[in-house]
């Protein structure tokens, strides 16, 4: 099967007629978009944005507010639960939207915070998507991930050599405390409505002093950043907080030092 080429609806002129793209625009900061990025917001005919049911506003939105003008405005509702099935079907009914939108010649942006395939809201539309439009008409734009905000507010390295970084959601923590046994690094997502029970399962691992917290990062007065675990007076989070914890080093840096 032939791969299509990315950028084959991204002309030096902007979206394409009929085109969907699935657009990260990094962790909410308007100077942290890409510079594809900007552009595509700035001339697409149509932007989605996704916003969760409890929440008051839509944080990507306000994110490429500046680049906003004459663009229509789609702010998509979405559920927040572990419930794949009433996941998908919701998002099926956009993909709809979306066929009907560019078979008639707009071209369709979907913002997303962070990177779109990665923990991603825009995962499910583009997969709702693939069986409707034409692989070369469907793209993504990629987007700084929180995992990078994060480690860059603490001038924290990820790996070197061989080291081994894990990336994944905090909320099996079974899963947890089996990664936290194979790598060296490991960044857990949506950490903060089960920052408690992390924090019991890296103590008694003498772990909480190398875990550092970020959460809402780059988001102006709501940013938290936490250094030390240890030391940190347990606070209610936003869902959007993500946590890295430190654990050691692989065998060629301890042969280095010794």
């Amino acid at each position: 099967m032939a791969i299509p080429d990315p950028l084959a609806g991204i002309s030096g002129k902007g979206p394409q007629p009929g085109h969907f793209y699935a657009v990260g625009i990094g962790p909410g900061a308007p100077d942290l978009l890409t510079l594809r990025a900007a552009r595509l917001v700035e001339q697409c005919d149509v932007i989605l944005s996704p916003q969760a049911r409890t929440a008051t506003k839509s944080l990507a939105l306000e994110a490429v507010r500046p680049f906003l003008s004459n663009q229509e405005i789609m702010v998509l509702n979405y559920p927040m639960e572990r419930n794949d099935q009433n996941t998908r079907q919701r998002w099926q009914q956009l993909a709809d939207d979306v066929v009907q939108r560019c078979a008639h010649g707009q071209s369709v942006v979907q913002v997303t915070l962070g990177d779109p395939l990665i923990f991603a809201t825009s995962s499910y539309l583009l997969q709702a998507l693939a069986d409707h439009m034409p692989a070369d008409h469907l793209h993504v734009v990629p987007g700084i991930s929180a995992f990078q905000t994060s480690a860059s507010r603490f001038g924290e390295v990820l790996t070197l050599q061989e080291d081994r970084l894990t990336l994944m959601s905090a909320t099996n923590l079974d899963a947890v405390a089996q990664a936290l046994d194979h790598c060296e690094t490991l960044v857990l997502y949506k950490a903060g409505g089960c920052i408690e029970a992390l924090m019991d399962l890296l103590r008694p691992r003498n772990l909480l002093s190398r875990a550092r917290l970020v959460s809402c990062g780059e988001q102006g007065d709501h940013e938290l950043l936490v250094d030390d675990l240890s030391q940190w007076t347990m606070t209610p989070l936003s869902y959007m907080t993500t946590l890295i914890v430190k654990i050691g080093q692989r065998g060629w840096q301890e042969n280095a030092a010794s």
